[in-house]
C-alpha cells in the first residue's frame, strides 16, 4: 500500500514538474511579441526581394505593435539567409524573407548546410517572381530567336548573368538552351542588382532577370526578348511574350516566401502567421508589389507545405535530366 502511494505521489511530482517547466513557453507564447522582430533578406539591399520584405515589414510592425527589422544577408541566391535562419532558435524573433529557389534548386545545386524539408517552418507566400531575358538597347538581337540563332553561331561563347547558381531564371534558361539546342555561357552574381549592372557594363551579352531588371527596361535601357518562370505576360508590357507565347516550355514560377526556424511553436506561429496574411492582403503593401511590377499570390503553410515536394520533385529529375545537379560552390 505504502508502495502504491508512493509510485502515485512520484506521478504527481513528476506532472507538477512538467506542468511548472511548460509555464514559461505558455507565457512566452501568450506574450510575444515583446521585442523587435529581425527578418533576414537573402538578397542585397534595393533589390526587389528586399523592397518587398521591406513593405511587408513596414505593414506587419504595424499589427504586431514592435519594429519588424529587415536584415540583408546576401549571398549564395538566398542561401546565406536560409543558412543563417536555421541555426537561430525558434522563438519567433527572426524570421527571413528568401526566393523559393534557395529551397528548391539551389539546394539540389550547392552544397548547401539545411534541409528545406525539416530546418524551416513555412509561414507564407506573397508574391511570385517574373523574370524576364533582356539585352542591351542598343543590342542587334531584336527577338529570342536572334538571340538563339547568335548562340547557335557562337556555341558556349554567348554569356548571361543572373542572380546566382540555381536561380530558377537561370534554369529558365539553361531549359531554353536544351530545348533548342544551343549552350550558353552563365555568369552568376550575389544579386539581381549587380546582373544587371554587368550586362549595363558590356561584362555579359544577355541577362536573366527576376524583378530588378524591369526598372531599366521601363528606362529604355534594357529591350527585353521573352518573359520567364511566368505562364502570364507582364501587364506592363503586354506585347512581349511569354517563352510558352514562344512555343517553348518553362520552369514554375519562384515565391517570395516568409518563414521561420524549426519548431516555431504555434502560438507564436498563429500571431506571425495573422499579422503577416494581414500586412499581406493590405492596400498599402500591394500598392508596393504593384508599383515594382511584382505579381501578387498569396499561399499558407498548408498550400506552400503540399505543393513544395511536387516543385522539388520536378527540379530535381530536370537538374539530373541537364547534368547540372552536381554543380558545386567553390
Amino acid at each position: 500500500m505504502r508502495s502504491q502511494k508512493n509510485f502515485l505521489r512520484g506521478i504527481m511530482v513528476s506532472g507538477l514538474f512538467l506542468f511548472l517547466l511548460s509555464c514559461p513557453l505558455q507565457a512566452f507564447s501568450q506574450d510575444f511579441p515583446t521585442k523587435p522582430i529581425t527578418i533576414y533578406c537573402g538578397f542585397e539591399a534595393g533589390a526587389t526581394t528586399d523592397l518587398t520584405a521591406r513593405a511587408l515589414a513596414e505593414a506587419g510592425q504595424k499589427i504586431l505593435g514592435v519594429p519588424v527589422v529587415v536584415e540583408n544577408k546576401a549571398g549564395g541566391g538566398a542561401t546565406v539567409a536560409a543558412t543563417l535562419l536555421a541555426s537561430k532558435k525558434p522563438d519567433g524573433y527572426t524570421l527571413a524573407v528568401l526566393s523559393s529557389s534557395a529551397l528548391d534548386t539551389r539546394h539540389l545545386m550547392l552544397n548547401v548546410p539545411y534541409d528545406p524539408f525539416k530546418d524551416f517552418t513555412y509561414i507564407l507566400a506573397y508574391a511570385n517572381y517574373i523574370g524576364g531575358i533582356c539585352v542591351k538597347k542598343e543590342s542587334p538581337i531584336k527577338t529570342l530567336n536572334d538571340l538563339v540563332e547568335h548562340a547557335r553561331k557562337n556555341p558556349g561563347v554567348v554569356s548571361y548573368s543572373s542572380s546566382g547558381i540555381g536561380a530558377t531564371q537561370q534554369l529558365a534558361v539553361e531549359f531554353l538552351a536544351k530545348q533548342t539546342k544551343v549552350s550558353f555561357k552563365h555568369v552568376p552574381f550575389k544579386g539581381g542588382a549587380p546582373a544587371c549592372t554587368a550586362l549595363i557594363g558590356g561584362h555579359v551579352d544577355f541577362t536573366a532577370g527576376a524583378g530588378i531588371h524591369l526598372n531599366y527596361v521601363k528606362q529604355d535601357i534594357f529591350r527585353m526578348l521573352a518573359v520567364t518562370i511566368s505562364d502570364k505576360r507582364d501587364p506592363d508590357f503586354p506585347d512581349i511574350p511569354t517563352l510558352t507565347d514562344l512555343g517553348y516550355k518553362d520552369v514554375p514560377p519562384a515565391l517570395y516566401v516568409l518563414l521561420a526556424p524549426k519548431g516555431l511553436p504555434d502560438p507564436i506561429f498563429n500571431k506571425l502567421e495573422l499579422a503577416f496574411r494581414q500586412a499581406a492582403h493590405s492596400s498599402e503593401f500591394k500598392k508596393v508589389l504593384n508599383n515594382l511590377s511584382v505579381p501578387f499570390h498569396f499561399k499558407d503553410r498548408r498550400q506552400l507545405e503540399t505543393d513544395f515536394p511536387g516543385t522539388y520533385k520536378f527540379y530535381a529529375d530536370l537538374l539530373k535530366e541537364m547534368g547540372l545537379e552536381k554543380e558545386k560552390t567553390k
